[in-house]
Parts: C-alpha cells; structure tokens; sequence
C-alpha cells in the first residue's frame, strides 16, 4: 500500500512536489466543501420566504435549520472511522452524492414536513464532507508546503459566508427560493466528477475495528449538545434547552470514559495528551467563540438596526470575504516559515482592535466606520483561522489526522451553536435592559444600539483573551510517523506529551 501512495501526490513527494500536482485534487475537495458551506449560509435567507410559501410559522420552519445542523453534527464523529474502513476517497464521492440528492429532493418538497426530512438527509451527506477534505488535503501535502496548501483549503471556506447572503437574496428575490437547494446539483456533479477522475484512493485500511459503544454514544452526545444551545437562543430555561444540554452532556462523559479505554477508538482523544494539540484546539475554539457569533451580530445590526435588505446586507459584507481571501495565502506561506505564533497573535490582535471599535457604535454612527471594521476583522481571520486549524493537524501524529479532523470538526460545530445562541440570548438581554434603565421615553433604538455595543465588546473581550493565549503557542515537536498506510503507530512521544 505505501508503494501505491507514493505515486501520488502526497507528503512523501518530498522534493517532486509541485502545486500543479496536486491542484486537481484539491479542486475536487474545495468544490464539494464550498457547496455544503454555502448551503449553511443561503438556507438562513430564505427562511421568511418558506413561511409564507408553506403558509406555516416560523418554529416549524426553523427546523429546516435544526434539523440539518442535528443530521450534520450526528455523522461528523462517524467520519474517522468510514474512511479507514472504505476509503477517504469512495466516502467523500458518497457523500457528495448523499447531499447533492438531499439538495434536489429539498427542491421540490411540497411540504414543510418534507423538506424538513430532506434537509436532514442533506446534513447526513454534508456532516463528513469538512473533517473528510481536511484530513485528505492534509495528506496531500508535504509538510514544509502544508501552511501554504491548507491557506488554499481556506479561502472558500471564509469566503462562502460572505457570499451565501448575497446568492440566496439575489434566487430568492429575482428567481425562486427552490434554486437555492436545486443549483447544488450541477455544482454537485462537478465534484463528482473531479473527485472520480483526481482523489487519491490508497487510504483504506484492512479492517478497522468498529467501536459500536462510541458510534452510538457520540452522534446523540454531539447532536444533543448542539440542540440545546441552539435552543438557548429563546431561552436558557425551557424544557427543551435543558433536556438537550443534559442528555448531550451525560451522554458526552460517558462518550470520552468509553474512548479513552478503547484500543482503536471512533475519537481519538488521547491526542489531548499532546500539550501543543490542546493549547491549539483550546485556543481554535476560543477564537470561533468570539468570531463566529460576532458574525452572526454584524448582518442582525445592519437589517435590524440600519434598515438594509439581506442582499444588501451580503454585498456589505463582501469586502470581509475579500480581505479573508487576501490574508489566507499570505498567511499559509508565512506559516511554513515562522510557524502558527505570530500569525495567531498578530491576526486576533487586529480582529480585537475592530471588536473594540464596533462596541463603541451609536446611533449615529456611519456605515463607512463599519465597513473598514468587518474588512479589519476579515484580514485577521485570514491570517489567524486557517493556520490555527493546520498548527493543531500538525500536532497531532500523522496515523491519527483521519480521526482528528472528525474530533475538531464536531467540536467546532457545538462552538458555533453556542456562540449563535450565546451571544444572541446575551444581545437580547443587554437590549432589555438599558431599555428598562433608560425608561419610557428614551429613544428605543438607543436601547438597541447599546446592546449591539455592549455584545460587541464582550466578543471583543473573548478575543483579546486568545491574543493573550496565542502567545503559548510553540511549534510541535513532532516526528514525520513513517510511512501513511492505515496501519502506521502514533508517535509514542507525541503521545506521551512534551
């Protein structure tokens, strides 16, 4: 098997290695990672629309939402596992599959309760495709160019936000909410079609051992967790926030006391005992707490408070997408020299300092002060995001990246709806409560913009404390494992700990 993969473009090129060689497989990877992004963000838009379509109401609708985010949180632990036993290859073309059917089904649902089921068979297809693309891009590149070809990973993973809004308002608007989900078909072919023709396939192991106690325990752990705290957006103390987050987090203590006494566990979480892994996923999930709520709050200030349109609201933000897409190569290629420090460090600095200048909005303050604020914010992410991600793969021994991505995967999907709900429920009430302060004949919009501020700042506070983290960073101290065939051992001292 080791003879087979290198023939391909992958770490053992060594000195072969060049970008043409491995252009076409990662086009494949980026095309099918790009169309499950996006499909998160458009999906968002259309919502008013599919109530008045459906002539139902808003709860039922939001699980459209739910339930795809449920479907995609349930599969994500299953990843590490299906590609060591079928192959990274023949599970990311089935998944793609898997969504691009969900998508068209969704596309001619006639019913709410149908597309709510067809979007949960899209979460089924689209929950693997991340932690699967990251793991095969990661594998594909040696390590002296990884920070380079994960930078490239990166740009639609930051971009695809920014320009979901625009293409959903602009189908939903001018064409029909149906080709929101119907236009992932010719996108979905495509990478079929790339994946079949350039995806490496010498990646599967003899036979994995199936850890059936954790296949069963970490889709309700991870799918419980991320309902609750999406529910704690209405509120923290109803019946269905509690019930999630109890039986997610119960079921999460028994998940990790069954793994950590696996031989060939679903999750590797004795990776953890890698101190460079854990300040590294640490200070990823920090910097996602604060980044991807504060995104969540930008496009609710400018529809909620400023009055534009969602596809307004997307053009606005497209310069944020822009200035991600700029930084991200610059900051793979600097990765491969100085390592994830002073990236991390210098782009959370800068996205601290828009933070703090957003918390300090007003009535009157000017679209032309926000706009240099989301393109500060969209430089130090693309400096900060992607060479986090590849400073915590590279942590890791390489024999365990399949079963890592999954793990981080997961994780950030729990991050990203606590983030949503947690800084939403914490906008709603500062809002309550500087219009109670203010009293009955106080501007009401006053109240509003105060609360904005007020979350603004509490985002900025959370990234300043991964500024201060990121100075513990160090580069691993890791040792190439010989060889890439499933069966390779871990690093005994990368798992001991440093």
């Amino acid at each position: 098997m080791s003879a087979t993969k290198q023939t391909q473009p992958s770490a053992a090129a060594g000195d072969d290695f060049s970008l043409k060689a491995i252009l076409p497989p990662l086009l494949a990877i980026i095309v099918g990672m790009i169309m499950v992004i996006l499909d998160s963000t458009v999906v968002n838009n259309a919502i008013p629309k599919l109530v008045d379509y459906f002539d139902t109401d808003l709860k039922t609708i939001q699980w459209t939402v739910t339930g795809y985010t449920l479907a995609l949180s349930a599969v994500i632990p299953l990843a590490g596992w299906m590609t060591d036993r079928f192959g990274a290859k023949r599970i990311f073309l089935i998944t793609i599959a898997l969504f691009t059917i969900g998508s068209v089904l969704c596309g001619i649902a006639q019913t709410p309760e149908q597309l709510i089921l067809f979007r949960v068979i899209q979460g089924l297809g689209g929950g693997m495709m991340a932690p699967i693309g990251m793991a095969m891009v990661f594998k594909l590149a040696p390590p002296e160019r990884r920070g380079s070809i994960m930078g490239m990973l990166g740009i639609p993973m930051l971009m695809a936000p920014a320009f979901g809004p625009v293409l959903s308002g602009w189908l939903v608007d001018s064409v029909s909410w149906h080709w929101i989900f119907i236009i992932n078909l010719p996108i979905g072919i495509i990478a079929m079609i790339l994946g079949a023709k350039y995806l490496p396939k010498a990646d599967r192991q003899a036979a994995p051992h199936l850890d059936v106690i954790g296949m069963c325990l970490a889709p309700i752990a991870f799918s419980m967790l991320a309902y609750g705290v999406s529910e704690g957006g209405t509120s923290w103390s109803q019946t269905s926030t509690i019930t999630g987050l109890a039986v997610g987090g119960i079921a999460l203590l028994l998940f990790i006391f069954v793994e950590l006494r696996q031989k060939q566990p679903l999750l590797e979480l004795r990776v953890f005992r890698s101190s460079d892994f854990t300040r590294g996923i640490i200070l990823t999930w920090v910097v996602q707490l604060a980044l991807f709520g504060a995104m969540l709050i930008v496009p609710l200030y400018l529809q909620g408070v400023m009055g534009y349109s969602a596809l307004e609201t997307g053009w606005i933000l497209m310069p944020q997408a822009i200035c991600s897409g700029i930084g991200m190569p610059i900051s793979g290629r600097l990765f491969d020299k100085i390592g994830a420090r002073p990236l991390a460090f210098g782009g959370l600095t800068v996205i601290s300092v828009a933070l703090f200048i957003l918390s300090g909005i007003s009535v009157d303050t000017s679209l032309w002060v926000i706009i240099p604020c989301i393109c500060i914010m969209g430089l130090g992410m693309g400096f900060a995001m992607m060479p986090l991600n590849t400073h915590v793969l590279n942590s890791a021994p390489r024999a365990l990246v399949s079963r890592v991505t999954p793990l981080t995967t997961a994780a950030q999907q729990v991050i990203v709806s606590f983030a949503a709900a947690g800084l939403t429920g914490y906008l709603t009430s500062q809002i309550a409560s500087h219009a109670a302060s203010a009293g009955a004949d106080a501007n009401p919009l006053s109240a509003v913009v105060a609360g904005y501020g007020d979350t603004f700042f509490l985002s900025a506070c959370i990234v300043t404390t991964g500024v201060a983290l990121s100075l513990l960073l160090r580069k691993p101290k890791r040792q190439e494992v010989g060889g890439t065939a499933g069966g390779e051992q871990p690093d005994p001292a990368m798992m001991a700990g440093h």
